[in-house]
Formats: structure tokens, sequence, C-alpha cells
């Protein structure tokens, strides 16, 4: 530091000896005083209007260039000494900067884009960009004041315009927005780092569209809209279908699990029926011949039992016949007994009507006696039976007319 100070006395030396020179040495002894205040009060001037310390904010790289050797240091925030005529100082900052192509906005803006089809559109563009510092001492020298309008906007107004042609307003608007941002960035970001710049990033905002194209951009897109609805819906249905589908698969596979483990517990079943049977079957043998044998002793049984009634019968049937037949002789010779008593009655009541004819009218009263209390008839004049005019026969022939029917 005490060899700059040295180095800036002597420059202010030689600067004011040859005025001392010319003016004679008694006019130097004589003013001696009056040059050295001058002098004082002219690096009291030049370090108030260039003071030797500077500041370096933060957020700031500070380059200090030597007038004398070239050689240029870098500096971050704090104090930094700059000395007039000898040292060039330029502070620059480090933090990330926007750039805006605002007359470029809207679509009757100032300088709007151009699409492919030459039609003008607006959009609202932000270049993000900031300083390399490893570059900043190299360029220094040779960067402007001014990096936003003499570097960035140049380059930029360059590159977009040239990248906007390349595309349609429908995929400027909607479909290839990231794509030209990619492209905008790639050729962007070369032609800023040859000025030691890094770009950060590229975003599109909002584009805006001619009046007459943002119409029928509209009426196109309520029709997109209607169809992505409709393609939505469809979709759905696919998805509902799909899904009753799904679930019809799943029912099924729930059905034939459900089925196979039915199945399953049947032969599992049937294998512990068989293996029941294998104790069983022994068992319902020896109950089938035991059944058999009962069956045999029963029809023995039934066979003894048959014969023994059967026998009982036969002795029954011959003791009954036997008394049949002697009941049929006894009734034979009751019969014939009978017989013979009536016919020998016969024989007596019939003499006794032919010896007293008269009986034959008592008995007819008598068989009337008990429905007529007084029969008046005359006497027949013959003699004869008193109930032949009652009867309406005539004489003896209906007198033995009523006796045969009384006999009857």
């Amino acid at each position: 530091m005490s060899e700059r100070l040295n180095a800036v006395v002597n420059a202010i030396r030689n600067a004011f000896i040859p005025h001392a020179e010319r003016a004679g040495a008694a006019i130097v002894n004589a003013r001696g005083l009056i040059v050295a205040i001058v002098v004082v009060g002219a690096a009291g001037i030049a370090i108030v209007r260039h003071p030797p310390l500077q500041t370096v904010e933060r957020g700031e790289i500070g380059v200090r260039a030597n007038q004398l050797t070239g050689s240029v240091d870098r500096f971050r925030e704090g104090s930094v000494w700059v000395l007039p005529g000898l040292h060039e100082m330029r502070r620059f900052s480090l933090r990330d900067q926007v750039y805006r192509p605002l007359q470029s906005a809207k679509a009757s803006g100032e300088a709007p884009f151009q699409s492919v089809e030459g039609l003008s559109i607006g959009v609202d563009l932000s270049v993000r960009y900031a300083l390399d510092p490893a570059q900043v001492a190299t360029m220094a020298r040779r960067l402007p004041d001014n990096l936003n309008s003499e570097i960035v906007e140049p380059a930029v107004q360059g590159v977009i315009y040239k990248v906007f042609t390349r595309y349609t307003v429908r995929e400027i608007f909607s479909s290839k927005r990231g794509e030209i941002q990619q492209a905008i960035e790639a050729e962007l970001r070369p032609k800023l780092a040859a000025d030691g710049i890094v770009l950060r990033s590229v975003q599109m905002g909002k584009v805006d569209l001619p009046a007459d194209y943002r119409r029928g951009m509209d009426k196109l897109l309520a029709e997109e809209l209607e169809t992505e609805k409709m393609r939505y819906t469809l979709e759905l249905k696919d998805k509902r279908v799909k899904e009753t589908a799904l679930d019809g698969e799943a029912e099924k596979v729930r059905r034939e699990k459900a089925a196979e483990a039915a199945g399953n517990e049947q032969i599992i079943a049937a294998r512990a029926q068989e293996e029941a049977m294998k104790h069983v079957l022994p068992f319902k043998q020896k109950q089938i011949e035991q059944r058999k044998l009962e069956a045999e002793a029963e029809k023995l049984s039934r066979i003894k039992t048959a014969e023994g009634s059967a026998q009982a019968r036969r002795i029954e049937a011959a003791g009954e016949a036997d008394s049949r037949r002697k009941l049929a002789d006894a009734e034979g010779y009751r019969l014939e007994r009978v017989g013979k008593i009536a016919s020998d009655q016969m024989e007596r009541d019939g003499a006794l009507i032919t010896k007293h004819p008269l009986l034959i009218q008592k008995t007819m009263a008598d068989k009337l006696s008990d429905k007529i209390t007084v029969i008046i008839a005359p006497p027949p004049a013959d003699g004869g039976f008193i109930g032949a005019t009652l009867l309406g026969g005539q004489g003896k022939g209906a007198v033995a007319h009523a006796a045969v029917k009384e006999a009857e």
C-alpha cells in the first residue's frame, strides 16, 4: 500500500515540476507554501470526488482494474481501496435479473410476434439471467453498464422472433409451450454465455391472440371441450362396463372358489365316509348276516306256526263238519217229525171241520176280531158259510175257497 501512495505522490510532483521550473527558482522559494496548499487542496478534492475506499454490497461483485499494470482483482462484499488515477472500480450485481419484452406482450402492441401463419400474437415472456462470477473478471472491461438493454434484449429479440415463426398459433397457445420454452433456452443460452451471462430459465406466460382468431378459437375450444366431455363420458361408461365385467369375473371366481371349496369339502367328507365305511361295512355285514339268520329263524318259526295253524284248522274243520252233519241230521229229523205232526194235525182239523163246519166261521171271526167289532150278515139259506156273502163267493165253493185262504 505504501508503494502505491509513493507512486501517487510522485505522479502529483511530476505534474507540478514543469510549472515551477518556468517560474524560476525565486518564485519557487516564495511561493512554496502556496504550491503545497494547492497540492493538498487538489488532493482533497480528488479524494472527495473519487473516494479511495469503496464498498461492495451484498449480492455484488467488485472488479478493480489497475491502470498501470492492467491487472484485474475481484472482490466480494466489503470495502476496497480504489486510488484515483490508478484504479478503476466496477460493481456488478450477481443477483438473478428478469427481462420482459413488454412491447411484444400484446397482439396489438408495438412489436408482436409472428406465427408460421403470419398472425400477430403477443406473448408474456420472462427471461431470467445472472452474471457468471467466474467470467466477470475477464469480461469486465467490455461489459456495458446496462446489461439488460445492450446485451440481453438484442440476444432475446434475435432468438424469440425466429423461434415463434416455426410454430402455429394453436401450438404456441396450448400444445407446444414447453417445447417452445426449451427451444428458446437452447438457442439463447450459448449467446448469453459468450458475454459471461448465465441463462436461468425462460418462462411463457399469457398468450394474447388476435380478436378474430380468439373468437374462432373459443368456438373450437368449446367444440373440443364438448368432444373431450363426450370422450370422458365414453371412457367413464367403458370403465363402468369394465368394472361390471371385473365384478362379474370376481363373482365368477368367487363362485368357482366356493364351488371348489364345496367340492373339496365333499371330497373330504367322502374320504371320511369312505374311511368310516371301512369300519362300518364289516359291522353292516355282520348285521346283514345276523338279519339273515333272524329271517331264517323267523321263516322256520312262521312255517311251524302255519303248519300248526293248518293242522288246527283241519281238526277244527273236521269237527265243524261233523257238528254240521249231526245238526243237519237233527234238523232233518225235526222237520220230518214236524211235518208228520202237521199232517196229522191237518188230518184231524179236516175231520173236525167236516164234522163241524161252523168252526170256519168262528176262526174267521177270531181273525177279524181285532179289526172288525160287529159283522152283520144274513145267514145263508142253505145253512152254508156265513162269510160267503162277505167274500163274494157262493155256496160251498166259496166256503172251500175261504178255508183255503185261511189255511194259507
